[in-house]
């Protein structure tokens, strides 16, 4: 019999889960707190705990922000995707139509949908236009250096570039240093999104869009690095985080 879970143990399972979905990285302890209108993050600790003794979850150590889905609770998954089997009815539904891809969890905790490639699943090359930083803005961004090969199942619609990223400021979305980003071209981003921004039209940097009025905050995942203002017309949105490829 699948373990009773309470009402805030519910609540703080799903949206840990929505979250994953929507956007491939884990909400942060202060995002659950608000979203389950706790005082402390006490709270949550316990309700992870509880999860986790559930088997629901799984916190993955030394790593930020590192919450793996393991289970959804037997009504939940079976609403998500029919399936003849109980393993397959816990598996999110394909996006944009394509054929499923089970996600790693290292990519979960990374920002965007990594995926392993599955058989016949061929690779789709993406141009290397250059490095950029997660920390101080750096230089913008260069011309193609390179193609790197992505899975095809991480590529959604439009045109797609691949970054280098160089600092440590969004290592608590899973981004470190060394990794290569995948970003989808775009010019607009909603609040939250982790974007690749350009500011002043000359420096580039990676970090997570906030709207605040008529102003842009670019917020960093590290609290070493301070959240950085902008007046909105200094700074212009490229692209939003897509995949993540790490070589280990």
């Amino acid at each position: 019999m699948e373990p009773m879970l309470t009402r805030k143990q519910y609540e703080l399972l799903m949206f840990i889960h929505e979250r994953i979905r929507e956007s491939g990285v884990p909400p942060s302890f202060d995002e659950m707190k608000d979203a389950l209108d706790l005082k402390s993050k006490s709270g949550i600790h316990r309700l992870i705990t509880a999860l986790e003794e559930r088997g629901f979850l799984r916190r993955m150590e030394k790593r930020a922000r590192a919450l793996e889905i393991m289970k959804l609770p037997d009504n939940v998954a079976e609403t998500l995707r029919p399936a003849t089997s109980r393993s397959q009815a816990m598996r999110p539904a394909p996006r944009h139509g394509r054929a499923e891809n089970r996600i790693s969890p290292d990519a979960r905790m990374a920002g965007g949908p990594r995926r392993a490639m599955g058989d016949g699943e061929s690779a789709v090359n993406v141009p290397l236009v250059g490095r950029i930083a997660a920390g101080t803005p750096i230089e913008a961004l260069q011309n193609r250096i390179a193609d790197v090969p992505v899975p095809g199942g991480m590529i959604g619609r439009g045109e797609h570039y691949a970054l280098e990223v160089t600092g440590d400021s969004m290592i608590n979305a899973g981004i470190l240093d060394g990794d290569t980003v995948i970003i989808q071209e775009a010019d607009t981003a909603s609040t939250g999104e982790i974007v690749v921004a350009l500011v002043d039209n000359q420096e580039a940097t990676l970090k997570r869009l906030r709207r605040r009025g008529d102003s842009i905050a670019l917020e960093a995942a590290n609290p070493a690095y301070e959240t950085r203002l902008y007046g909105a017309d200094r700074v212009r949105v490229q692209g939003k985080l897509v995949g993540l490829i790490r070589r280990y």
